[in-house]
């Protein structure tokens, strides 16, 4: 932990003696840039702090946590090469998120290797920064998350086409020395028929083919509470291989939008199984602003309010939104969670967020429903 922080301060020491050669911008966030724009740095970070309360059967809880306290250190060199360092120190130690290197190779596309996310899903290859609710929907528990291995991605038609094809394996901490016999395959493949100013249709659908070491696959999630009970749990063993499918779709109008996903999971055991999550939402800006795409390989992007809050005058963006999502698990006898939920985002600017949750969540299993409601919020800067 020590060394990481001496690390930190060392880099922005060093990189604010590189500010004389370098131009200097803001770009919610810190960003430097050489004359030739062959190189640049940038460097940020987001801090995510909860508080919720809930009640599950009878009993109320309530608690706080940061949910995400992250720096990141990104850039260019020599025209085409990126790279991206990120750690989060939520929790009690520090954990790799993205720390990977980009290269632009002729004829073939990118090649990107690292520690990094798998491609699959529009909802999980979203920022936290720019997701619509505090929490993802209940197909995440199903998501491949940022493993170790190299991806191969290119766009065509003028980005209305894009492919991501990646070897992984499962090493969360980068060190895959004592994982033997355990690749996994993901790709994903989106269109982009419309996306015309205030208009965007996105389409996209993936496939990731997944083993372990251990033969055993488990599944748990709670409602979309990350401070709530984990009500939906399932462990199977002697399992051979898991197939994922999923189908994706977002549709934005001006300050209206629509977003959903549908995940199969094929699970290859003793017996085979079939598990299916999904989840549709709406959301819409009260104040006119829209959702931003950033690209079909990344999702959405950062909301700007077409006015700040400033004292004096201004009082920066609101948008509402609601969400069904489900997670269906009854082949393996652990039931099926279903998730109601409803947000208010106030965006104070294009860094500052407050977000305010109402979560209703019902777990259905063996003719008993457990019932946990939430009301949870979020105070959110990130740069």
């Amino acid at each position: 932990m020590r060394k990481t922080f001496l690390f930190i301060i060392s880099f922005v020491i060093i990189s604010s003696g590189f500010s004389q050669a370098f131009k200097t911008e803001w770009d919610n966030g810190y960003k430097l840039t050489s004359s030739d724009d062959e190189h640049s740095i940038k460097f940020g970070g987001r801090i995510m702090y909860d508080y919720a309360i809930w009640n599950t059967g009878d009993v109320t809880y309530s608690g706080t946590e940061f949910r995400r306290v992250r720096l990141f250190n990104s850039g260019k060199v020599y025209g085409n090469i990126n790279y991206k360092l990120q750690f989060d120190f939520a929790g009690e130690g520090v954990s790799f998120k993205d720390v990977y290197i980009e290269l632009a190779l002729p004829y073939v596309g990118n090649l990107k290797l690292g520690h990094f996310k798998e491609p699959f899903r529009l909802e999980a290859l979203t920022s936290s920064k720019y997701i619509t609710f505090m929490e993802r929907g209940l197909p995440i528990a199903f998501s491949p998350e940022r493993n170790v291995g190299f991806m191969l991605y290119d766009s065509f038609m003028d980005d209305k086409i894009s492919i991501q094809v990646g070897l992984f394996r499962e090493a969360s901490s980068g060190d895959d020395k004592k994982i033997d016999d355990v690749n996994n395959i993901s790709a994903r493949l989106t269109f982009l028929p419309i996306n015309d100013g205030d208009k965007l249709l996105h389409l996209g659908v993936g496939f990731s083919n997944r083993n372990n070491s251990d033969s055993t696959y488990s599944v748990s999630t709670r409602p979309e509470n990350h401070l709530g009970t984990k009500l939906l749990d399932m462990d199977l063993d002697n399992v051979i291989e898991m197939n994922l499918i999923g189908a994706e779709m977002a549709f934005v109008l001006g300050s209206f939008s629509v977003q959903g996903e549908y995940v199969i999971n094929a699970v290859e055991a003793l017996e085979d199984y079939s598990f299916s999550a999904y989840y549709c939402q709406v959301s819409y800006f009260l104040t006119r602003e829209k959702r931003k795409y950033k690209s079909s390989l990344s999702g959405f992007d950062r909301v700007k309010p077409n006015s700040n809050m400033k004292e004096g005058g201004g009082w920066g963006a609101f948008e509402l939104a609601a969400r069904y999502s489900s997670m269906n698990l009854s082949e393996a006898h652990s039931g099926t969670l279903n998730d109601i939920t409803l947000g208010l985002n106030w965006y104070l600017n294009p860094c500052t967020r407050v977000m305010f949750n109402y979560v209703m969540g019902t777990l259905d299993y063996d003719d008993t429903a457990t019932i946990e409601n939430t009301l949870q919020c979020r105070m959110q800067i990130d740069f």
